[in-house]
């Protein structure tokens, strides 16, 4: 008989749903086609196209080293021979987990047995201006083919926002050989995630390769003259620019689940093993706020590996895998010629310690209670690894500083 049971209520599952096309929702229809999953499996997804990779877009796909082909998670052949159906440019509308159906926004609806939500982020954005000029955001394919060929040597490109994104493309429009204005309401960039240490070097790191900073400031205004666009800012002073992104962000992409029942703060609430609060749901990836074993904290996070760890663990929850999902964070970011990886937390630390600092390598750790929580690696990935195994088993910080200094030595 096709399909398999949920082994937590008994239900025998012949039609599963995966919502959003997302890095989390395809490793979770091909978890569930490894764990012999063989009923229906339908993959729904807001944008018309394939499913893609989006940490290049901000990167490769802007200096024009990547083209949009080369994204694709998955061919489309791949999705033929494992049975998933993909329903695309059809954005989920509603959910009624009563009668275990969704709303979709072409009017359809489809009935489903088990619902795994993945449906991401989206990109925050300035207030509307009526009739006020193009300011980028960039969170998918079409914002970054809308920007790219706009990125022009000898233009001016003014970033509202000092985190990864902005950064990024920051570094990419430098690469290109633009002119770039940063503008943040922070006194340095990444100052909130990691802390003035870590802020700092970025920012030095910027300014060596060209980008002027204006901090502590916020947009009052958005216009245009015959020079371009024109930011009025916080202090009185305005910046015009011939290109304008705004990377102040993202929210969890969970507004459509809104009066459905399921439980929602900041993402939506899981318990360890990623299920929702309505009954055969469960959620990976950006939207999922769950808690972390590890840290003893409740968290959601919006990297590249989480979004592909929780989407398989998600697909073995929904068939009767009641582990707790238990992980280390892990991400990376790439500007100019350096590479930053950080390992697993710095939200919530009450210690810092720079370990390793020079104009080409970082090394910051994060501790709480005497517990090495985080750490950030820029040049140093011998170190990063060590420092993964470390914060996994709960080492004492000062152990594992001095494991990672006799590593050095």
């Amino acid at each position: 008989m096709p399909g398999a049971r949920d082994l937590h209520r008994g239900r025998l599952m012949r039609r599963i749903v995966v919502v959003g096309a997302s890095l989390a929702g395809v490793h979770a229809a091909e978890a569930l086609r490894e764990r012999d999953y063989d009923g229906e499996l339908t993959l729904v997804s807001a944008e018309a196209r394939l499913p893609y990779d989006r940490p290049p877009i901000s990167k490769e796909l802007l200096l024009g080293t990547m083209e949009s082909e080369q994204l694709l998670l998955r061919p489309e052949s791949w999705y033929h021979e494992r049975g998933v159906e993909l329903r695309l440019g059809a954005a989920a509308r509603g959910l009624d987990p009563a009668a275990r159906t969704i709303a979709l926004a072409d009017g359809s609806e489809l009935a489903y047995d088990g619902l795994i939500l993945a449906t991401g982020s989206t990109a925050r954005r300035l207030p509307a201006v009526p009739d006020g000029p193009t300011v980028h955001v960039l969170r998918d394919l079409d914002h970054a083919l809308a920007l790219r060929p706009a990125l022009q040597p000898g233009k001016h490109l003014v970033v509202i926002g000092g985190g990864f994104i902005g950064l990024e493309v920051a570094g990419v429009a430098r690469r290109l050989g633009l002119d770039v204005t940063l503008v943040e309401n922070s006194p340095i960039p990444l100052v909130r995630a990691f802390g003035s240490d870590t802020g700092d070097w970025y920012r030095r790191l910027h300014e060596r390769n060209g980008v002027q900073f204006v901090h502590e400031c916020a947009i009052d205004s958005i216009g245009t003259n015959r020079g371009g666009t024109v930011l009025g800012l916080s202090d009185g002073s305005a910046i015009t620019g011939d290109i304008v992104v705004a990377g102040i962000g993202s929210i969890p992409s969970i507004d459509w689940l809104a009066g459905s029942g399921v439980a929602l703060s900041g993402g939506v609430l899981c318990t360890p093993d990623l299920a929702t609060s309505a009954p055969g749901v469960v959620a990976a990836g950006d939207i999922a706020r769950w808690h972390n074993p590890i840290f003893g904290q409740e968290m959601r996070v919006e990297h590249w590996s989480n979004a592909v760890d929780q989407g398989r663990h998600a697909a073995a929850t929904l068939l009767g895998d009641r582990s707790p999902f238990a992980s280390v964070p892990y991400f990376w970011t790439d500007q100019h010629d350096t590479k930053m990886r950080f390992v697993g937390r710095a939200a919530g630390a009450t210690d810092t310690r720079v370990e390793l600092i020079s104009d080409d390598k970082l090394v910051v750790t994060y501790g709480r209670d005497g517990v090495l929580i985080g750490a950030v690696c820029v040049g140093a990935p011998r170190q990063l690894a060590k420092y993964k195994v470390a914060i996994q088993n709960r080492v004492p910080w000062e152990d594992a500083a001095e494991s990672q200094l006799a590593s050095t030595v």
